[in-house]
């Protein structure tokens, strides 16, 4: 226990910064990577067989495609094709094209909850296909799928320590830890540190998640 608190007032601010940063790197990844995979959805839903077969390859890949491997993809190799970009951004594309794959698959299955019978009633009272998906199909998507997206969150934040493999400007929780590791020998009481902030965040929005479903949960 003492060598955490000499370890934070050492480096309390530093960790502060780490935590705010994977917060930021979560926060950026997120919003364009849920967005982007309702795009997905809403488009796989359209009656254009090409078009739902190149979404579902794009799936498919980003889906199960290792988030490392794709980070060195961006970094390393984009840049053979005069495609550069900054490590940050890198990071941020990353977790989004990994997070849309898994929103998209997420909400096919919220989708599949909704019955049939409303989709008919609409297109028979003259509702056209796309206020049909945006009114009625996915709200009620959204609402089945706000624990699965909740678990993609926190597996998001903790995938933010993939800034750690390349040459990031700032340091998030595990560059932090790595280096302090190498630094000194609070290389365990860093760990410590690290995981406790992980944890809390997972925590954190575990709830957020768990009272948000409890609001907009459909009473069957």
């Amino acid at each position: 226990m003492g060598e955490v608190s000499r370890l934070l007032a050492d480096h309390g601010p530093a960790f502060g910064q780490a935590l705010l940063l994977t917060w930021k790197l979560t926060v950026l990844s997120f919003v364009p990577g849920f967005l982007l995979g309702t795009a997905v959805t809403v488009l796989r839903l359209l009656p254009l067989p090409p078009l739902r077969s190149v979404l579902t390859v794009y799936v498919e890949i980003f889906r199960n495609i290792p988030s490392v491997a794709l980070l060195i993809f961006i970094v390393f190799a984009l840049p053979d094709l005069n495609v550069l970009f900054d490590y940050e951004p890198a990071v941020i594309l990353t977790l989004t094209l990994v997070c849309s794959a898994f929103t998209a698959d997420y909400l096919r299955s919220g989708i599949n909850t909704v019955a049939g019978g409303q989709v008919e009633a609409a297109l028979s009272l003259g509702m056209r296909p796309m206020r049909v998906i945006s009114a009625i199909v996915l709200p009620q998507a959204l609402r089945a799928v706000v624990q699965p997206m909740t678990s993609l969150l926190i597996a998001l934040m903790l995938s933010t320590s993939l800034a750690s493999q390349v040459p990031f400007p700032g340091r998030e929780l595990t560059t932090l830890v790595s280096k302090i590791a190498n630094d000194s020998a609070a290389g365990m009481a860093a760990f410590a540190v690290a995981a406790a902030m992980y944890v809390a965040t997972g925590l954190l929005i575990a709830w957020a998640g768990a009272a948000l479903e409890k609001k907009v949960r459909i009473l069957r």
